[in-house]
């Protein structure tokens, strides 16, 4: 009866333990948890101060003398339409009207409104709670003489609204796109550095060596990407529902469909952005040996998705302009710009899916030949080690 030794474990098998290794020594590390904390703090702060500010415009309290029924309602509806908040106040008489006025428990009071002589009490002079008055009763006058002369008011067109520049939602919807694609771009800059100071720490530790005796160079850079990957997945997640559930509940937006639907395309637009970024940090980090000349080395990297993160900003003033247009099928802009216009409802599905398209062609070219420079340029640990000869000496 023969033995066999021990099994070698299989490419699938060895990317999973270089990946669990990436996140096991990521959620042990400092940096990664203060920074996770760090961006969730923020994340709530700006929602408080959103609450803050929004809650410092408190309704102007508006005190009405025997309302027949219509005159409360008119006046909110005048005040909603010149965006003033209107709280109508019953009372039951004028004396207790001047009396909630000199009390400050109101900001004004309207004395008989629908009669012949209406009269508005106020503490103070204000022009904008003046107009909404003036306009809801002149409009209930002029309702009442028309009804006095047989009109009849039901027969009345209504007029149709059509806003081209489009609804307040898309303007939410834009507004949460931006603050996605903050946390979008910190995230991958944060987490693209964390592959390729990874690769430098194990050149530099003679690590790799040790490594690559049991595997081969792209397994582990797939396992370093995909670990890395899936913890900054998760952590772009947790961020997503905790500013998902603070911004409904404390009632920042009023379009929960469209902000949901925004929020996901900025997480799927990160899995692609993730993956294209890490594979170029990686691939860069592993032609140099020490971390002081890891900067040099990204830099044109960091610079596109600086660019990337400008040209997101502009396009949320302009999303149909050019500039965004083009940069929006661009492989590592798109993850930043497309979400941006996505949001402002510029864009179609075709032109979605084919963004997506090329992002997925320029990440599996990026692998295939980065695969082949990180291959060849993982053991050679003394200085900087041009492309050239990584490729030359993958190919040997």
């Amino acid at each position: 009866m023969t033995s066999s030794g021990p099994r070698t474990p299989g490419s699938a098998a060895l990317v999973r333990m270089v990946a669990a290794r990436e996140v096991s020594s990521r959620l042990r590390d400092k940096n990664f948890i203060v920074s996770s904390v760090v961006i969730l703090v923020l994340l709530l702060g700006m929602m408080g101060f959103q609450v803050a500010v929004s809650g410092g415009d408190e309704p102007s309290r508006l005190a009405v003398v025997a309302d027949d029924g219509r005159l409360g309602p008119a006046l909110e509806a005048q005040g909603e339409a010149v965006g003033v908040d209107v709280e109508v106040v019953d009372v039951p008489d004028e004396a207790a009207a001047r009396a909630a006025v000199e009390a400050e428990e109101v900001q004004a009071a309207l004395v008989d409104g629908t009669g012949p002589a209406p009269e508005l009490v106020l503490a103070d002079r204000d022009p904008a709670l003046e107009a909404v008055v003036g306009g809801a009763v002149s409009g209930l006058a002029v309702s009442d003489r028309l009804l006095e002369a047989g009109v009849d008011l039901q027969s009345l067109p209504e007029v149709a609204v059509s806003p081209i520049g489009g609804e307040e939602g898309d303007g939410q919807q834009v507004v949460v796109a931006i603050i996605g694609v903050v946390l979008l771009y910190g995230l991958l800059i944060l987490f693209a550095q964390f592959v390729a100071q990874g690769v430098v720490e194990e050149k530099a530790s003679r690590v790799v060596e040790l490594l690559l005796a049991t595997m081969r160079p792209w397994q582990l850079l797939a396992g370093k990407i995909l670990g890395l990957g899936l913890l900054g997945l998760g952590q772009i997640v947790v961020i997503a529902v905790v500013g998902v559930t603070g911004a409904l509940a404390l009632d920042l937006v009023d379009v929960p469909g469209e902000l949901i639907g925004t929020v996901a395309s900025v997480v799927a637009w990160f899995v692609l952005g993730y993956a294209f970024y890490a594979c170029v940090f990686a691939v860069a980090a592993s032609l140099v040996s020490r971390q002081e000349d890891l900067g040099s080395v990204l830099a044109p990297a960091s610079m596109v998705l600086v660019l990337g993160f400008f040209v997101a900003l502009q396009a949320a003033g302009d999303p149909d302009g050019t500039l965004a247009t083009v940069t929006s099928f661009v492989p590592g802009l798109s993850p930043l710009v497309m979400p941006v216009r996505q949001a402002a409802g510029e864009v179609t599905g075709g032109e979605v899916a084919l963004a997506v398209v090329l992002m997925l062609v320029t990440i599996a070219l990026a692998v295939r030949l980065g695969g082949r420079v990180y291959s060849g340029a993982l053991l050679r640990t003394s200085g900087k080690t041009k492309l050239r000869e990584a490729l030359r000496a993958e190919r040997g």
